[in-house]
């Protein structure tokens, strides 16, 4: 068993400071009125402002629905203001968050809402026609619509909106009887901070689901105590780097993720900063502006956004001075895209390392001590272990399945006793379903899903490890890489290559494969592709190009 190293410890690392999370935005907005909270589609809040928002949206919550302490409600938002708004209510009226993609298809919705037991949503009206579509299918009874702009102030809210209608066409026609507009909440309300229902930090705070990797995606059941734990956790690794109600982090990453939504519903309000929001990150040329003009002080990604914006023309434009804080997460971060990252912003990106199950932080690299290819250390007040098939626990440097316990670890699966039993032991570790790998200084390298794992004539190939030798040739942007079913040696590695230009072959991609890798390691189909499927937080979905390739021989075979 493997705990953290030491950490230099900041003052109040106390998980139980507060006893859920009502208790620290109360705390925030008593200390930080006047600082800048949140911005998007370029109109800031304060977080007084944040406060008198949230406690009209919890009044209406309260006393003009038939919600109860306990029930869920989803959000189906980008990010917008709206958002952190409806967040801290919901939490104010003792409810359950669901976070919900907003480009879920209906089955998707339906699947959450119904396994979720959702009796109430906040919806953009872009989405609205889906939601009308399965309503009726789920418990959902209290629907409250609202537009792209609905929180910016008066003729900016009328101009983007009607864009939004008119010009981009982004509101389909819906009808929602009994449906809710935000307008006709937020400045019509008044609330009393008593009014407000005490939950306990065991009570079950948001439901995020995850990626549903391994069939049906399943909710983890966060508790008050998990999510105010990580948080304390995660300021005290950052806290050399993030400096209290002065800076201003980038959002990109939309914050029904479980990564964005700590960093800028938890971590960035509890040091009372300012979170900017992206509500569109696919947008590039957008956020290149927005990261010019803000000249911020940290900045949330993950590989294929740092890539991105590393390949960007007008990237050499924008004045990183004031930048002393880059993270990464959600997948693993090459080391190839670190560096250049860290050649044009000349600021290091701290790798770190969570699951959903885990609220989500486990390790992160720390400031002066990162080490390019691994997740860092271990958060404090966690533990890991390294374990063979059997449970066994493997001697430090071994390839194993990694396990997790701390306080941020999960409740459990929402309605799923079962999967509950087979991911937590019963003295509280958690089963990532990931290989890693710790050193003897404690780093931990995460080498890749157990459950994407190649055996190729009974050796282990990581799709990680052939990816990163992959992209490191100048004509490749970037790769993935997965196991198919041969006769044989049981399987082989398949390799989908985005290239720069056309001129790079099959042949040459084999050969620079060969130069790095070991016989077994070297993939024995190379496929071209314009692009690679990911997820909306950029993610290489290598799930589905397996799924789109056994589709085809199954095909071939009938």
């Amino acid at each position: 068993m493997t705990a953290a190293p030491t950490i230099a410890m900041v003052d109040d690392l106390d998980p139980q400071k507060y006893s859920h999370l009502y208790e620290m935005y109360a705390d925030v907005f008593k200390k930080y009125p006047e600082n800048p909270a949140f911005t998007a589609l370029g109109h800031t809040i304060s977080f007084a402002q944040l406060e008198q928002l949230s406690n009209e949206f919890c009044h209406y919550l309260v006393h003009k629905t038939s919600l109860q302490p306990g029930d869920r409600i989803a959000i189906q938002l980008p990010n917008v203001l709206q958002f952190p708004i409806v967040a801290i209510a919901a939490v104010k009226a003792g409810l359950v968050l669901v976070n919900t993609n907003p480009l879920y298809t209906e089955r998707e919705m339906e699947h959450q809402f119904i396994d979720s037991g959702a009796k109430g949503i906040v919806i953009l009206s872009s989405f609205a026609d889906k939601l009308e579509r399965i309503v009726k299918h789920t418990q959902i009874d209290t629907i409250i619509v609202t537009d792209v702009g609905d929180a910016l102030p008066g003729l900016k809210r009328l101009l983007v909106n009607a864009g939004a209608k008119y010009l981009k066409k982004m509101i389909p026609s819906y009808h929602l009887p009994g449906a809710v507009k935000w307008n006709t909440i937020i400045g019509k309300q008044t609330f009393n901070a008593n009014e407000a229902p005490v939950s306990s930090g065991t009570d079950v705070a948001i439901i995020l689901y995850t990626g549903g990797t391994t069939g049906v995606s399943k909710g983890a059941m966060l508790t008050h105590a998990n999510l105010l734990a990580n948080m304390m956790q995660l300021r005290a690794v950052s806290k050399s780097v993030i400096h209290d109600a002065q800076d201003s982090i980038i959002g990109p990453l939309p914050l029904y993720h479980t990564y964005a939504f700590m960093m800028h519903c938890l971590a960035m309000v509890y040091a009372g900063n300012h979170s900017i929001l992206i509500p569109n990150p696919r947008d590039i040329d957008g956020l290149v502006k927005v990261v010019r003009e803000s000249k911020p002080n940290g900045f949330l990604g993950i590989n294929t956004l740092y890539l991105a914006l590393c390949r960007h023309p007008k990237i050499a434009e924008v004045d990183f001075s004031q930048l002393r804080f880059c993270a990464a997460g959600g997948m693993a971060l090459t080391v190839s895209v670190a560096q250049e990252w860290t050649r044009i912003s000349n600021c290091e990106v701290f790798e770190g390392y969570g699951l959903t199950e885990c609220s989500p932080v486990v390790s992160v690299n720390l400031p002066g001590q990162v080490k390019l290819g691994t997740v860092g250390f271990a958060v404090p007040l966690t533990q890991l272990q390294v374990v063979d098939d059997d449970g066994q626990v493997l001697p430090q440097g071994d390839k194993g399945e990694l396990w997790i316990r701390g306080p941020q670890v999960m409740k459990g699966y929402w309605g799923q006793e079962q999967a509950t039993a087979e991911s937590l032991t019963e003295d509280g570790w958690f089963k990532t379903g990931d290989f890693a790998q710790i050193d003897e200084q404690g780093y931990i390298r995460i080498v890749d899903r157990k459950k994407e794992l190649i055996l190729v004539s009974g050796f282990n190939v990581y799709p990680s490890e052939v990816e990163e030798v992959v992209n490191t040739h100048e004509d490749i942007f970037e790769s993935a890489a997965i196991g198919l079913p041969c006769e044989k040696t049981g399987e082989k590695v398949k390799l989908f290559v985005v290239r720069r230009g056309d001129k790079l072959s099959v042949e040459e991609v084999i050969k620079h494969c060969r130069a790095g890798l070991t016989a077994y390691k070297v993939p024995k189909e190379v496929e071209f592709v314009d692009e690679l499927p990911k997820s909306n937080i950029g993610k290489v979905l290598r799930r589905e190009l397996r799924e789109q390739e056994l589709a085809k021989l199954g095909n071939d075979a009938s």
